[in-house]
């Protein structure tokens, strides 16, 4: 009885891994170690596949296709030089071979040479017998050199071959976005779909171009046609409700984006996007009961946690948006956008210490916006801590040369340490920046503001003739 294709593969395989536990010698024909050797490549078995390849080796040395598989894990491991000398010894045997090629170009491609890849590529093009892959290597090297154009054509050469090639299609659709060419991507499809009317994928990249160009109206129309094509298609439901939400119709955004909890494992985003419409709907409970949702389903999506603080800042209830961001902390101490929140949270619940922390850290993590130096600064200014302020005020400079409420809160705070000098020299800055910006004097140090030599200063800039 003839063993099946599979049998006969699952039968050397078990035959090998005997051997292997065994410590045994089997004999297997050359094409019975590819197989096997595919086989655990294809599983992300490396250790089995390089015993594979060795013992095969051993009993057929003058395999190319083992020594190819060999070179494959070499250049898996990085050592170039080792797969390149070997190749060069199958290139003198082997001239014609289109792997030879493709693996030294591999080579070429790792060593960020992408033009001596191409260059093999376009050989092994000419000798190959499956052009499909070839050209797919070829629009990566040039994706790599970042030539858009030349990879866009390869990719469509792929489709041409295989109309169900998708990376493709998604590889000439990413060219075309960062071209920025939407109406030519929308020619694209739009053209591929009269040949593949049902193909899901091309409708949900159709709704993509026109949701980029704002038509909301046709976006929507194409993921309609999506789901037409494949009811269980998640990505064009969650579009179809971001669309909706775009067209203002937040219940039906819901109704969209609801269809997802049943089709797989609820997305945060889904409940994230769920607990927004029903913000936009006036439903505070539901729209809570999301949030809390989205923040179990995926403790590390901040929108999740913003969503529930900012709601409970828009209500005034500060205790809670406290209570939330303060969660969100502990779970990432390092993400800018809880800071910001923390620390204007505590400046309007009164607990200044709290709030300067917050903005200090929101600094210190690269949130350099001028409300957190002046916020901050005031802050200190409150708390007393002059020093610290002027510290603030001056690290601020640094970011926003002259200017004016930079320039205004450091010479006050110059004048009220004694340094006069200091102070009439930012005095001055900021007068000929924002005169009208003087009353940040008046307010914040009102002591200064009656000095006579501030009276003096801002006197002789009303009237430089005196």
């Amino acid at each position: 009885m003839q063993l099946s294709s599979n049998e006969h593969n699952n039968f050397s395989l078990e035959r090998f891994e005997s051997m292997l536990k065994t410590n045994s010698i089997l004999f297997f024909d050359s094409e019975e170690f590819e197989e096997i050797v595919h086989h655990y490549l294809e599983n992300g078995k490396i250790a089995l596949a390089k015993k594979a390849t060795k013992l095969g080796l051993e009993q057929h040395p003058s395999s190319t296709n083992l020594k190819l598989f060999q070179i494959e894990m070499f250049i898996f491991e990085n050592k170039l030089d080792i797969a390149d000398e070997l190749l060069d010894e199958l290139h003198q045997l082997e001239q014609s071979n289109e792997e030879i090629y493709i693996q030294k170009a591999n080579i070429f491609s790792r060593r960020d040479k992408h033009k001596e890849a191409i260059s093999l590529l376009e050989q092994a093009l000419e000798i190959t017998d499956d052009e499909a892959d070839v050209l797919s290597l070829l629009g990566m090297e040039y994706l790599f050199m970042e030539d858009y154009v030349n990879a866009k054509y390869y990719f469509m050469k792929c489709l041409e071959e295989d109309e169900e090639d998708y990376s493709a299609l998604y590889n000439i659709i990413y060219c075309f976005e960062y071209l920025e060419e939407y109406e030519a991507a929308i020619d694209y499809l739009n053209d591929f779909l009269n040949k593949n009317p049902y193909c899901e994928v091309a409708w949900h990249q159709v709704g993509k171009q026109y949701y980029e160009l704002k038509d909301y109206k046709k976006a929507l129309a194409a993921y309609d046609f999506a789901i037409i094509s494949d009811d269980r298609f998640i990505g064009a439901y969650l579009e179809k409700g971001r669309v909706l939400e775009k067209l203002k119709r937040p219940a039906e955004a819901i109704e969209s984006y609801s269809i997802t909890l049943g089709l797989d494992d609820p997305t945060s985003y889904a409940l994230l996007r769920i607990g927004k419409c029903y913000e936009k709907l006036g439903n505070a409970e539901m729209a809570i009961q999301f949030y809390t949702k989205c923040v179990e389903e995926d403790s590390l999506l901040d929108k999740g946690w913003i969503a529930i603080t900012d709601f409970y800042i828009k209500s005034k209830q500060f205790q809670k948006a406290l209570y939330y961001i303060e969660k969100a902390i502990n779970i990432d101490g390092e993400n800018v956008h809880y800071w910001k929140r923390y620390a204007k949270i505590n400046n309007r619940l009164n607990l200044f210490e709290e709030a300067e922390v917050g903005f200090r850290k929101a600094l210190e993590l690269g949130n350099y916006e001028i409300e957190s130096w002046l916020t901050r600064g005031d802050i200190l200014i409150n708390l007393g801590e002059f020093e610290a302020a002027v510290n603030n005020f001056n690290q601020a400079l640094e970011f926003y040369p002259e200017h004016a409420e930079l320039e205004y809160r450091l010479s006050g705070l110059y004048f009220t340490l004694g340094e006069s000098d200091k102070g009439a020299f930012h005095l001055k800055n900021a007068l000929k920046s924002e005169a009208e910006y003087v009353m940040i004097i008046e307010e914040l140090f009102p002591q200064v503001y009656e000095m006579e030599t501030v009276v003096e200063i801002i006197k002789q800039h009303k009237n430089p003739s005196l």
